[in-house]
């Protein structure tokens, strides 16, 4: 069961002018679904026929509205950082704005604190005779990583007394421009050779693309933390290379559909013999330098756990030293040592329902399910009370989203409709992942179609909650799906050769927010002195229509 303080007062009293619904409140987070400047052919959510959430745009004008999802409204360092599911959710569910994983690295980096840490003390024992091993995403998407922090890790393992470094690295083509893993291998040999210069041996030892290598979540494949691990831990992959330019050059290929970054085949580096460069030994030291969680749980669970069932792994390091940037899973415990403590988030809205006697629905298909619900409730896995929630994760199809960009949404959205017509729950909460993940494989085409198919599921979600006299709201965590071309400065789209050049990350564009339903007195409408809300003001509001007051430290309601 999920921490919950019961020394604290969670009673929520009733609105004021907002009485309790006859029917439920239906909460749907469309993932990835962005309001984005750019509205040409390139804009899925604008291409794909979406009656309904036009609909809700054009005929309701005080009930819809768009919401910051990015930087500093949700935790984030700057406004430049694209904002992701995971601090997404933790607004949303949490109603408040709290530093995320990238800014406590920073602050982490800033102070120093970071090299005073149990974890940087427990790595620090490999510095003398062992090899330091920094394994995690090359990239400076700020989503799962950094390029910069890695870079402040290393010089200060360095500086710290390390004398053998290897990087294993997760190339990225999704939170950064599909291609610019050769500018960042670029990047780390430049800085590699400085720290040789320092007496240092470092290098690279092995790599692959993130959705093919190591960073697998929710135990969707665990083929791919396989190939991982042989590769970075063994220093086996199908193909070796002298250098990881090499490699990327030659994995990428050429012609008129060379493999994404994402996608690349595992590989390792390897000497004038053949010998791999940088196996994992025994008392070697292992950091996962992603901050973000979801994609490092189950590699942490490989390098951590003796008794490990999901694959086989040949071998495990005696005495291995490891740590993760930061606790990935609180609940677990896992990895038990880390650099950076994670940001337990108190107070969050599941808390206050489940004290409140309010009974609540969550589902979702594997992707996104974590978000519905550890996430959602401030980093924490189980539940608050399972005599009042109800947690519902459909699997995910194991292949490229793009294939079946269908998805789940035809199961989110009966298991949601089911949901509502039992009148067991007052709380329904929705999260449909395909615009999303979609999304992140850069096929345009797919992507308008899985937005189409959403948009027909909101559809009939909200003529039941309408049927049952409740209330809904419609949001979302992130842009993705809004943009799927790389575009100058001006906004005009990039081509290579006639083709458009794919957007597969995330966006900086605001989300949608939609209120309504039958049950809803029709003069609760949004505030209009809150031109800068964000994510976080979705809770606020959310307990309002359940016919609540909100705890007034959360972000102010937008009704």
């Amino acid at each position: 069961m999920a921490e919950s303080s019961t020394q604290e007062d969670f009673t929520l009293g009733p609105h004021p002018d907002i009485p309790k619904p006859d029917g439920p409140v239906m909460v749907v987070i469309l993932d990835g679904w962005g309001e984005n400047e750019y509205k040409d052919g390139f804009n899925a959510v604008h291409s794909a026929k979406t009656p309904c959430t036009d609909k809700l745009k054009e005929k309701a004008l005080d009930r819809w509205r768009t919401l910051r999802a990015h930087g500093t409204a949700v935790g984030l360092p700057t406004d430049a950082d694209m904002g992701n599911s995971e601090v997404g959710h933790n607004a949303l569910g949490s109603g408040q704005v709290v530093d995320q994983g990238a800014r406590l690295v920073d602050i982490g980096l800033e102070t120093g604190e970071m090299f005073k840490s149990d974890g940087w003390k427990l790595v620090s024992k490999a510095f003398e005779a062992h090899t330091v091993h920094f394994i995690g995403l090359l990239s400076d998407g700020g989503v799962h990583s950094r390029y910069n922090q890695l870079e402040k890790c290393l010089r200060g393992a360095v500086e710290s007394g390390a004398k053998r470094i290897r990087v294993h690295i997760l190339t990225d083509g999704r939170d950064v421009p599909d291609g610019s893993s050769v500018k960042f291998v670029d990047a780390l040999e430049t800085d590699l050779r400085k720290l040789e210069e320092k007496g240092c041996d470092a290098k690279i030892a092995s790599g692959g693309g993130r959705m093919k290598v190591t960073m697998d979540r929710y135990e969707a494949d665990w083929n791919i933390v396989k190939r991982g691990w042989d590769a970075h831990v063994l220093g086996k992959a199908p193909h070796t290379f002298k250098s990881a330019a090499d490699a990327i050059v030659t994995l990428k290929g050429t012609g008129d559909k060379p493999v994404s970054d994402q996608n690349l085949d595992p590989f390792v580096i390897v000497d004038n013999d053949g010998n791999p460069v940088g196996p994992v030994n025994d008392e070697d030291a292992v950091v996962l330098f992603n901050f973000r969680a979801d994609r490092m749980v189950e590699m942490s669970k490989a390098l951590e756990y003796e008794d490990f069932k999901a694959f086989d792994r040949e071998r495990f390091p005696k005495n291995l030293r490891f740590v993760g940037m930061m606790q990935y899973d609180g609940d677990l415990k896992l990895p038990t040592n880390y650099l950076v403590p994670p940001p337990l988030i108190n107070k969050v809205s599941g808390q206050y329902l489940v004290k409140n006697g309010i009974k609540t629905f969550a589902c979702s298909e594997t992707q996104k399910f974590g978000h519905v619900t550890f996430f959602w409730n401030g980093n924490r896995s189980g539940y608050f009370d399972e005599n009042l929630e109800t947690y519902v994760e459909i699997p995910s199809d194991n292949c490229s989203f793009d294939e079946k960009p269908d998805m789940k949404a035809r199961e989110i959205c009966e298991a949601g409709k089911e949901a509502m017509r039992s009148k067991k729950y007052d709380m329904v909460r929705i999260n449909f992942a395909n615009p999303d993940m979609v999304g992140h494989t850069g096929n345009l085409e797919a992507t308008i179609s899985t937005c189409t198919l959403v948009d027909q599921c909101v559809q009939e979600l909200l003529d039941v909650c309408d049927e049952l006299n409740g209330r809904w709201l419609l949001t979302s965590d992130h842009g993705n799906a809004d943009d799927m071309v790389q575009r100058r400065k001006n906004g005009e789209p990039l081509y290579d050769e006639g083709k458009a050049l794919p957007l597969t990350s995330h966006t900086l564009a605001p989300v949608p927010v939609a209120i309504g339903g039958t049950g809803l007195p029709d003069r609760v409408v949004f505030r209009k002195d809150l031109p800068d809300a964000g994510l976080a003001n979705i809770t606020a509001t959310s307990i309002n229509l359940l016919g609540y007051k909100a705890p007034e430290f959360y972000e102010p309601s937008l009704v």
